[in-house]
Formats: C-alpha cells, sequence, structure tokens
C-alpha cells in the first residue's frame, strides 16, 4: 500500500509538472516574476521564480526553498548552493539548467563515472520531504544563482499563502 502511495505522489507530482515542462528552452532564463497563484511566482515561460521586494522581503517559496535546501541538499551540496569538494556548486549549475532538466535530475538522479571518480547523485523521486517542494527549491536556487538574495537565512519574507498548507498537507500525506 504505502508503495503504491509512494508511486502515486510521484506520479502527481511530474504530471503537476509537465505542463510547465513544454514552455521550456535551454538554462534558467529570464527569473522576472510576471505572475501570481496564491504567492507561488512564475517567469513568462511560467517557470517557477522567486520575487523580492524593494525592502528584501523574498515570497514565501523562496524562503521555504531556502529551509528545505538547508534540511535535504546541504550536506552535499554546501551551504546557500555554494558546493562541496564533492557535489558541485548548485548557483554556478542553475545558470544554465532548465527547470524540466532540474526537476528530471532531482527525481531520477545522476552518475558520472571517469576512470579517477565516481559521482552520483541519488534520485529523490521518491522522497517526499524533497520532491513536495521541488518548485520551492528550484525557486530559492534560482534566487542564488541570480543574486537576488544572499546567504544565509532570508531576513524577511512573505506571508504563507492561504493554500499552501492544504497542498503541503495533501503530498506529504
Amino acid at each position: 500500500m504505502h508503495r503504491i502511495l509512494r508511486v502515486t505522489i510521484v506520479a502527481s507530482v511530474v504530471l503537476a509538472a509537465s505542463s510547465r515542462l513544454l514552455a521550456l528552452g535551454d538554462g534558467s532564463g529570464n527569473p522576472a516574476a510576471v505572475n501570481s497563484d496564491d504567492g507561488k511566482w512564475t517567469d513568462k515561460d511560467g517557470n517557477p521564480t522567486f520575487k523580492v521586494d524593494a525592502d528584501g522581503s523574498v515570497d514565501w517559496y523562496t524562503y521555504v526553498g531556502f529551509t528545505r535546501y538547508s534540511s535535504e541538499c546541504l550536506r552535499c551540496h554546501g551551504p546557500d548552493g555554494m558546493g562541496s569538494t564533492y557535489a558541485p556548486a548548485l548557483i554556478d549549475s542553475m545558470k544554465h539548467l532548465s527547470y524540466s532538466d532540474f526537476y528530471a535530475r532531482v527525481a531520477g538522479g545522476k552518475q558520472d563515472v571517469s576512470s579517477s571518480q565516481n559521482l552520483v547523485m541519488p534520485a529523490e523521486g521518491e522522497n517526499r520531504n524533497v520532491m513536495c517542494f521541488i518548485d520551492a527549491i528550484y525557486v530559492y536556487l534560482r534566487a542564488r544563482a541570480d543574486d537576488a538574495v544572499g546567504r544565509g537565512r532570508p531576513d524577511k519574507h512573505a506571508a504563507k499563502p492561504a493554500g499552501y498548507e492544504k497542498a503541503e498537507d495533501e503530498c506529504m500525506g
């Protein structure tokens, strides 16, 4: 029963993202926020993006992206997406990685093998602590790559959108 639930959750997340995947080009593109659906910002192509107000306040998803990145990704990719001795700096990767490529790499993992090293990004497709927040993690890293937010926890953030908790509860189970 739990395996069926996990597969169903992963399939639901993939289907929810599929409508955005068709409009993507190479790289993350222009991050300017042009549309908001209950506090979740998108760029002109419908990709998740960040919004930083003049006073430095970030949108809720950028803030949550920081917290989820810090709990799930930091141990390999270093603080604030800066990289480590065995995992790349994601703030560099995000400058050329499209949303669909980011999503596929996180969900399916990646393995680079050569005669001198074996680099493995584990597949996180069944990890709800990652996949339920994949858009927020992407948004946070996109903001870091664009130098829109600095290192560390954002000082100020928007209030939690009304629909956020319901979506989180539905995904987390």
